[in-house]
Parts: structure tokens; C-alpha cells; sequence
């Protein structure tokens, strides 16, 4: 089994993620792009068992929107870095890509909510499409 070991910017939040990934994909939803600033975020999506922290995990702050059934987000209350953090029902995990200190292996197979994509976002990549 392929372990995939991750952190914050500043250091103080080291995570670990049992792979292999369950999803890997570009979220485009308007909630994604405010909570990650950028056209999509870039998400790996695993079993909430496959995560396990090893440092800091007291310095991550969760941010549950009230409005939203199932929206959260998670981040390094230090230096503002996205963290994983567990879905609202516990059963997977959600992991910002981004955090991961060593190369996956992999690459990003779908993007979703393509619907709601900034109207200036340019697809080019190949991936498939769900809405």
C-alpha cells in the first residue's frame, strides 16, 4: 500500500494518506473556487480511515458553511494552508492535492461541477466532464 505524506506552509501540520486514492479530481463549484481562490480546487478523495495526522492536527480549524448540506473546508491555523479534513457523515476524507510533499503517481481524472466553472477558466486538459 502506497503511503502519500503531506503539511501546511509552515510546517506545523503534518498529515498522512493511505493510498490509493478513491477519487482525484477538479472541483469547479463557486464554493471551491471562493474557499481556494482559484479557478477549481484540486482534491483527492479517500476513505476518512486512510488519513491519519502525525503533527499539529489541534492547529487545523474547520470551517462548516451553515447554508450548504455537505460544504466544509479545513486549514493550517498558522499559516492559512487548505487541510484535509472529513466529510459532514465521516466516511471519506477530503485532501487538497496541493499538500502533498512527494509526487502522487497520479493525476486529477474528472473534473466536476463544470457547470458552474468561471466563466473564464479554459479547458485544455483531456479530463472528463461530470456536472
Amino acid at each position: 500500500m502506497a503511503r502519500f505524506r503531506g503539511s501546511c506552509l509552515c510546517g506545523e501540520v503534518v498529515f498522512e494518506v493511505d493510498g490509493p486514492f478513491d477519487k482525484f479530481l477538479n472541483c469547479h463549484c463557486s464554493r471551491c473556487r471562493k474557499a481556494s481562490g482559484t479557478a477549481h480546487s484540486c482534491e483527492v478523495i479517500v476513505k476518512a480511515a486512510a488519513l491519519r495526522w502525525l503533527q499539529g492536527e489541534a492547529r487545523v480549524a474547520r470551517f462548516d458553511l451553515p447554508q450548504a448540506r455537505s460544504f466544509a473546508t479545513a486549514f493550517c491555523s498558522r499559516c492559512g494552508s487548505p487541510m484535509p479534513h472529513l466529510t459532514r457523515s465521516g466516511r471519506e476524507a477530503i485532501v487538497p492535492a496541493g499538500g502533498f510533499d512527494q509526487s502522487l503517481g497520479a493525476a486529477p481524472d474528472r473534473h466536476v461541477h463544470w457547470a458552474s466553472r468561471a466563466d473564464w477558466y479554459v479547458h485544455g486538459d483531456g479530463l472528463d466532464i461530470e456536472d
